[in-house]
C-alpha cells in the first residue's frame, strides 16, 4: 500500500501480492467479480474488525454501518494535504452520486490521538461532510486497529515536542454493505474512478 509523509512526499509504494485482484478473480457470491478501478482485495484476511469510540465517545463498529458503502480513511486532522484532500474527495464524490451517496459512509481514524481530541475530530470530519463519522481510540486501540487494516503510521518529529508530523498509509479501503473488505483506493485516485467503484458496490447484492 501507499505510505505518505504528513508532508505528501512519496515514502513508499508497495503492492501486496495477495491483496492483488485481477479480472478472472471470482466475487464473494462465487459469481465472475466486477472490475474495479481499485485495488479488488476481496477476500482478505484482514480488515475484518474496527472496534474504536466516536467523538462523542460511543463504542462504534463496522456492523453500525452495514447496509451502507464504507470508506475508511485513517489519517489525522494537522495533516496539511494528503488528509484534508482525501477527505475533501471523498464528500465531493459523495454528493456527486445524489440519492445513492446517502448509502455511503465516510469514516475517520485518527492516528493522533494525542493531539485529535474529541472535539477537533468532530469539528474536522463534520466540516468535509455532516454525515462523516470520525474515530478515536487510546494509543493502543489506535495501534490495535492500524494493525488489522495493515496501517504504518510514525511520528515525525518537529522543532518542538508538540510540532510533529505524523508519516502513515495513504489511501483509502472500501466495505461492502456487508461489512466485507473489498478495495484498497490509492490516494490521487480520480473522484470519477472512486465513484465508479462505489456505484457497484451500491448495487452488489
Amino acid at each position: 500500500m501507499q505510505a505518505v509523509s504528513a508532508r505528501g512526499g512519496l515514502l513508499a509504494a508497495v503492492l501486496v501480492g495477495a491483496a492483488l485482484g485481477g479480472c478472472d478473480k471470482l466475487g464473494v457470491s462465487g459469481q465472475r467479480a466486477a472490475t474495479f478501478n481499485g485495488i479488488d482485495i476481496t477476500g482478505a484476511e484482514y480488515g475484518r474488525a474496527l472496534e474504536l469510540p466516536d467523538a462523542d465517545g460511543r463504542p462504534r463498529t463496522l456492523s453500525d454501518f452495514k447496509g451502507k458503502v464504507v470508506v475508511l480513511f485513517f489519517g489525522y486532522t494537522q495533516c496539511p494535504d494528503v488528509c484534508p484532500t482525501t477527505m475533501a474527495e471523498l464528500a465531493h464524490v459523495k454528493q456527486s452520486l445524489g440519492a445513492d451517496g446517502e448509502r455511503v459512509q465516510g469514516l475517520f481514524v485518527t492516528v493522533d490521538p494525542e493531539r485529535d481530541t474529541p472535539e477537533v475530530i468532530k469539528a474536522y470530519a463534520a466540516n468535509f461532510d455532516p454525515s462523516f463519522v470520525a474515530l478515536r481510540g487510546t494509543a493502543e486501540q489506535t495501534s490495535a486497529a492500524a494493525r488489522e487494516f495493515k496501517v504504518f503510521f510514525a511520528k515525525a518529529p518537529g522543532k518542538t515536542p508538540g510540532s510533529y508530523t505524523v508519516d502513515h498509509t495513504a489511501g483509502s479501503y472500501v466495505i461492502d454493505r456487508e461489512g466485507r473488505l473489498r478495495l484498497f483506493e490509492r490516494y490521487g485516485t480520480p473522484a470519477e474512478s472512486l465513484a465508479s467503484d462505489l456505484k457497484q458496490l451500491l448495487k452488489d447484492g
